[in-house]
Parts: C-alpha cells; sequence; structure tokens
C-alpha cells in the first residue's frame, strides 16, 4: 500500500494508469479531500497543499480539522471467530480488548 503523511493526516495512493496520473486521498476524515500529480513531486506537493487546504479550510468556518478516533472499535465477527479470539485471549492472559489491540497493533506494524 503506498501512503503519505503530512501535519498529522494521511493519505492513500494509487496509481490510474488511463489517466498516467498519482492519485490520492485524504484517510480518516469525513470530508472527501483528494488531489493528483503526474510525478511524485507533484504528488507531493499537491497532498502538502491539500492538507494545508484543508486545515485551514476547517479553521475558517470553526471546525477543528479531523484527526483523533475515540479508540473504540466495534467489530461484527462470526460467532466461531469470537469464541477462537476470546480463548486465545485468555490462553495468552489477557483482556479480550487487550488481545485485540495487541493484534491489531502487529498487523498494522510499518
Amino acid at each position: 500500500m503506498n501512503t503519505m503523511s503530512h501535519k498529522g493526516l494521511h493519505a492513500r495512493v494509487e496509481f490510474d494508469a488511463e489517466d498516467g496520473l498519482f492519485v490520492g486521498r485524504i484517510a480518516g476524515i469525513d470530508d472527501v479531500v483528494g488531489f493528483h500529480g503526474e510525478s511524485v513531486s507533484e504528488l507531493k506537493a499537491a497532498f502538502q497543499q491539500a492538507v494545508d487546504d484543508y486545515i485551514e479550510t476547517c479553521l475558517k468556518s470553526g471546525k477543528e480539522p479531523e484527526r483523533a478516533y475515540s479508540g473504540k472499535l466495534m467489530l461484527r465477527v462470526s460467532p466461531d471467530l469470537h469464541a477462537r479470539a476470546a480463548r486465545a485471549a485468555e490462553l495468552s492472559g489477557k483482556s479480550l480488548n487487550q488481545w485485540g489491540e495487541d493484534v491489531l497493533r502487529a498487523a498494522t506494524a510499518r
């Protein structure tokens, strides 16, 4: 996965072969903020400008830029998977929450 970060905001980037452009979108916010560039340097500049514009627009409108998550994660899984995860957590001496956090941390480590 190709990602970028600037001022605490992150984006996913893909290459659009049809248009010959790198295309990205800021992730983790409700607003849709996209950017593009024909080269890596153009893409980086466009991303930084998009982030700066987003933050400035939020501040001008009195809205706090979205950044943080609550820390609460609700998942719907099959009863069998729930049971296996709870058992794995118990066998490791952890709560299901702590075990799940450890598993997610390991899966998202860079």
